[in-house]
This record gives C-alpha cells, structure tokens and sequence, in this order.
C-alpha cells in the first residue's frame, strides 16, 4: 500500500471528522456554541509547473494537487480553536526535485512542492475590546510579506509555533507582536528542511497618519538554533495615495553579528485609463560585497521575479529595476512585469527577468491563472524558464 494512499486515507478521515463537527446538532449547545456555530471550509489547488533550467539534464514537470480543509469552532467565552489540514499529491507527472531532501532528484530543478500530509494550523484564539492573542501553530502575515509571510503560493504554506499579541488601540494605532519557536517551512512536513527552530521576536506598530497614508515600524530579532550570530532588522514601511498615483517607500537596516546592510525600496503606481503602471526599485544592500541583506521569513516570490533566482540574496547585494503593467479585459486580469538586476557592491550585471501572469474567476468559488517567467542570466544564477497553470476552488 502506498504512503500516498495511506496519507490521503489519513486526510480523509479528518476531513469526515471535521465536517461531523461542523454539521453537529443544537444539541452541542450545552457546552456554549463551540460546535453549534462552527464551520468548516474546503479548498483544492491544481497546479501544473515547468522549469527548464541551463545546467540541468532534465526539464522538471510537476503536477501536483493540494487538498486543504479548515475548521473553525464557534466562539466560546471569546475563545475559539482554529484547525487546517493540508494534503499534497501528485497527480501524473512528478518529474521535479522537491528540494525536501527525502528523494532528491538532482538531474531535475527545484520545484518546491513535496507531496504528503501536514498540520498546517492548530490554534486557540482569544479576541476582546480589540486585543486578539493566538497560541499555536498559526499564520503570520504582515504588510507586503517582504519581511513575514506565509508563502501561500507554494503548495505547503510557511506557518508559525508561537504566541501572538495582536491589539487595534484606537483608529489609527495598532500593535502586533509575536514570539516563535518554530517555523514550518514549505519543504513539507518531512526531510531535513521542514523546520527552522529557535527564538524569533516579532514586533510591528501600525499608524494611520491621515486618510490614505500610514505609517508602519518593525523589529525582527531572530536566534536561529545552531547559529553563532542573530538575525537584527528594525526597519519602518509607508503607503500612501496622492492625486493620481499611489507611492510606497520603505527603510531598514540589519546586522549579523560584525555584518551590517541596509534595505531600501520606492515604487509608484499611476492609472492611465485602464491601464495601471508600477514604477519601482528595491535594494537589499550589502557590506563591502561580503555579506548580502537577508530576508529568511519573507513571501520571496512576489519580489525580484518569479524565477525565484534571488532567494538568498548575493553577498554583494542586489539592485532591482523594474517596471509593471497590469490591466483587466473583459474579466481576464493581466500584468507584465520586467526587471533588470545588478549588484550593489561592484559592477556585476545579474541579469533581467520577463514576468507574465493572467487570471480568470470562471465561477464565485473557481479561478484558474498561468504565469510565465524568463529569466536571462549574466553574471548570476542560470538562464531559467518557468510555466505555471493553476485552477483554486472553495467551498
């Protein structure tokens, strides 16, 4: 019997018991409406990708499909329990190295979706008069995800071991903190990359300066076990809209034991018709072309091209130019992106990227999207094309 068949056997079984759960009878208002007012939500990503990658013998193909399902208990005493469960599965070609470690294909490049079954939420909440404090395994989310996210595109999410604070003061301050223990990687929950433990401190403050404009600050203090130095960025994020054009600027600066960078990034958006344009820039700096501003928890795949050709960023830093145009014709929403990279310290020329994406809502609950991503290389990485096709429901 396969650990395919018996995995799924295992998400089907807590599937059943969940949905039991949901559909139980008033009669479980004995004990408040913990179960009475539950739900639970179901949810299946299909996804198709290509990689064809200059230095590897084979070109990757992998199809792959998650099944999720997510319970929510009623509220009992401002508490509620929050559980989710992810099931990934090949479903034909599975011609990719999953980069988990468990089976390496190394003659294929990296698609990073490992099949199996994983705990992706288990969670007690409490919310009162503005404060929300969650313990457990859980999603943290802040802002554009440059810094914490939950890398949600990738078919086994990032989620989060901790203790979180989050409290809404007034309208216009909110704080957020939380303390980690524990990051579930998206390798999966097996092989040697499904954890990266430790003592991670997460602080953010939110402000509202005025109407469109806020104001954010942040301090990631991350201890990683087995490493000799941590991880120090203190950095503040702003957003605002103006007559016209929208514009977001952001600071930080990081050390590393005697390493110290800085980040910085500025992009501005202005509607012509029913066209919109993104101009933009982000630098993750660099000392003295010896250590490179790192972003470990980050969503990376929304930034510096969706070729993933700069998740960890050179020693000598990286410069991203780029430009975006999106649109949307009868429903289809589209968007081009070009980016032009090069280093921070020296003169190196990393290369560009083509980003292509278009996505479609053919019902309430269904959206399919393709993507596509060239990445030319120069003096970093490989040349590199990608192809996605995804179709998302719920219900």
């Amino acid at each position: 019997m396969s650990d395919n068949f018996l995995t799924l056997k295992k998400s089907s079984l807590l599937v059943a018991i969940l949905a039991g759960l949901s559909s139980t009878p008033a009669v479980a208002d004995a004990s408040g409406s913990f179960l009475s007012d539950s739900s639970t939500k179901f949810n299946l990503r299909y996804r198709l990708e290509t990689v064809d990658q200059d230095g590897k013998d084979e070109e990757a193909t992998a199809s792959t499909l998650k099944a999720r399902v997510t319970w929510q208990s009623g509220a009992v005493n401002n508490f509620k329990v929050n559980a989710e469960l992810d099931h990934v599965l090949t479903l034909g070609a599975d011609d990719y190295n999953d980069a988990s470690g468990v089976d390496p294909k190394t003659e294929y490049p990296v698609v990073a979706d490992p099949t199996g079954t994983d705990l992706n939420q288990l969670n007690v909440q409490y919310q009162k008069d503005g404060l929300t404090v969650t313990a457990g395994r859980q999603r943290v989310v802040v802002g554009n995800q440059r810094f914490v996210g939950g890398v949600a595109w990738r078919q086994n999410e990032q989620t989060y071991d901790g203790l979180r604070f989050s409290y809404k003061a007034n309208d216009k301050l909110a704080l957020d903190y939380a303390y980690v223990n524990r990051v579930n990687t998206i390798f999966g929950p097996d092989g040697g990359k499904k954890e990266i433990e430790g003592d991670f401190h997460l602080a953010h403050a939110f402000y509202t300066l005025s109407k469109g404009h806020k104001l954010s600050g942040f301090a990631h203090i991350l201890d990683v076990d087995g490493a000799s130095d941590s991880l120090d960025t203190y950095g503040i994020d702003y957003n605002g809209k103006f007559d016209g054009f929208s514009a977001h600027a952001a600071f930080a600066t990081q050390s590393a034991g005697d390493a110290d960078a800085n980040y910085f990034a500025l992009d501005a958006t202005k509607a012509l018709g029913k066209v919109k344009v993104t101009l933009g820039m982000e630098r993750l700096g660099s000392d003295d072309g010896a250590y490179g501003f790192q972003t470990p928890l980050a969503t990376k795949h929304k930034f510096q091209g969706f070729a993933d050709k700069f998740l960890g960023t050179p020693g000598t830093g990286v410069d991203d130019y780029y430009v975006k145009v999106a649109t949307n014709i009868n429903g289809v929403k589209l968007a081009a992106f070009y980016h032009n990279f090069t280093a921070v310290e020296g003169d190196a020329d990393y290369g560009s990227e083509i980003d292509l994406v278009a996505s479609y809502k053919v019902h309430k609950t269904t959206t399919l999207v393709a993507k596509y991503a060239a990445y030319s290389a120069d003096d970093h990485a490989t040349d590199t094309n990608k192809f996605w096709f995804m179709a998302n429901t719920k219900f």
